[in-house]
């Protein structure tokens, strides 16, 4: 049977069964406002001590006058603990000291960042409890970052990935199957296809689903 997506402009995704919402859970681009980030639809962050502040919880040094940008697709899940460890965290390391000088120099932190790369996460990707994504990252879709992992550099579609540097533990998928998910880029269909195909997407009925598909 389909199941019924939450409202994508509802702050907390998850009603408990006694009617309660959790509180521990929020879809993250109603929770934050932030111009440095960018955060689709349906996609939500969980915390045992929920903050009031979910931007400084996650990615700590990711300010207003950052020139990095996060990106964050649609239907990923973020456990506690994760934290995105952004371009702005980077100390400049090409010299004989590390010591961020015009950081420390009053009036000369907005506009010095040594280091600006992006990081960028694709849609329906969970990161595991306690994962680190390191300045840069780039995640492709449908990936499995595995509990305590910490992720550098580019990471395939469909990869499970693990460790401390994290390496491709398995794929999910081969190659013309991945090429498939891709094309048939499910997470951007309007919610009532979603709904409708949900129970497909748990099966991993790839033919089921291109059935489906709008």
């Amino acid at each position: 049977m389909p199941y019924p997506l939450p409202d994508a402009a509802g702050l907390h995704p998850i009603t408990l069964p006694d009617g309660s919402t959790h509180l521990g859970t929020v879809h993250l681009n109603r929770a934050i406002q932030h111009p440095r980030l960018s955060i689709g639809d349906y996609t939500y962050a969980s915390d045992f001590d929920p903050p009031q502040d979910w931007a400084a919880r996650l990615f700590p040094y990711l300010f207003p006058f950052s020139q990095e940008q996060v990106t964050i697709g649609r239907f990923c899940q973020i456990a506690h603990g994760v934290r995105v460890l952004t371009s702005s965290a980077n100390h400049q390391a090409d010299g004989i000291s590390t010591y961020p000088f015009a950081v420390m120099s009053p009036g000369t932190m907005p506009g010095y960042q040594p280091d600006t790369r992006d990081t960028v996460i694709g849609n329906d990707v969970w990161l595991g409890y306690g994962a680190i994504i390191a300045p840069g990252a780039c995640i492709g879709n449908g990936v499995i970052v595995g509990a305590g992992a910490v992720v550098r550099g580019h990471i395939p579609d469909y990869a499970i990935i693990t460790g401390n540097p994290a390496q491709i533990h398995k794929m999910r998928f081969d190659n013309p199957t991945i090429a498939r998910l891709n094309a048939l880029a499910w997470w951007d269909w309007p919610p009532e296809w979603i709904a409708e195909a949900a129970p497909h997407l748990e099966t991993a009925d790839l033919k089921k689903l291109e059935a489906l598909a709008p």
